[in-house]
């Protein structure tokens, strides 16, 4: 008996179950509908999935349209705010740093002077390398000159093939005065960007205090 009654109630549950669905529909008070890409309008209570990523009109019962709504639009917009977002941070970071390093620069100087003086004594201490340098190399072709005349005795006295230690000697030479003349090119060079740092500061200096360019 207890299984007759479920049996019925499961059938009657079926066939009320249609009509409470039409109702839910008939209550509800919008409706999406779109143009498809097939030129086909389509309507529905929830986004019909020919209407995803296109431009969508809200309806209400009387075919009015209450709320356009542009996928791809609010989503150039979301991402053109985050853009601009990025950018105004980006923009208070540099802000920031260009003001710790505008204070720190006034806190190494007291005044142009003091620009130029630690000018001059880097400039002097670059120029002291450029010279240490100039003397390795010079040092460096003196022993080739020694190694050259060792070898012309070699070959003028017909001595046979010269010692290995000559040989050796000679390429180490070689390989050092290339490495010394790579490092002289490199310190000439500095110079500039000496120079370039400190004319920055000024200018910056000035900034920082007002003073005219």
């Amino acid at each position: 008996m207890t299984t007759r009654r479920t049996a019925i109630f499961a059938a009657a549950a079926l066939l009320l179950a249609p009509l409470a669905v039409h109702a839910q529909l008939n209550n509800d008070q919008y409706a999406y509908r779109c143009t498809g890409k097939d030129g086909k309008k389509y309507y529905g209570q929830t986004i019909p999935p020919a209407c995803l990523g296109l431009p969508l009109e809200l309806i209400n019962k009387q075919g009015m349209v209450v709320k356009r709504i542009d996928p791809e639009g609010e989503e150039r917009a979301r991402l053109a705010k985050e853009a601009e977002a990025e950018k105004k941070r980006e923009l208070e970071a540099a802000q920031k740093e260009a003001m710790r390093r505008n204070r720190a620069l006034l806190a190494t100087y007291t005044s142009e002077i003091d620009i130029e003086e630690s000018r001059k004594r880097d400039l002097a201490n670059h120029r002291r390398g450029v010279e240490e340098v100039e003397y390795r190399i010079a040092e460096i072709k003196k022993r080739q000159t020694q190694y050259q005349k060792e070898l012309a005795l070699f070959q003028e006295g017909s001595k046979g093939t010269p010692p290995a230690r000559l040989q050796e000697e000679i390429t180490n030479a070689d390989i050092d005065l290339k490495a010394q003349q790579s490092l002289l090119d490199a310190k000439k060079k500095e110079a500039v960007t000496i120079n370039a740092r400190y004319d920055e500061d000024r200018r910056r200096y000035r900034e920082a205090t007002g003073k005219p360019r």
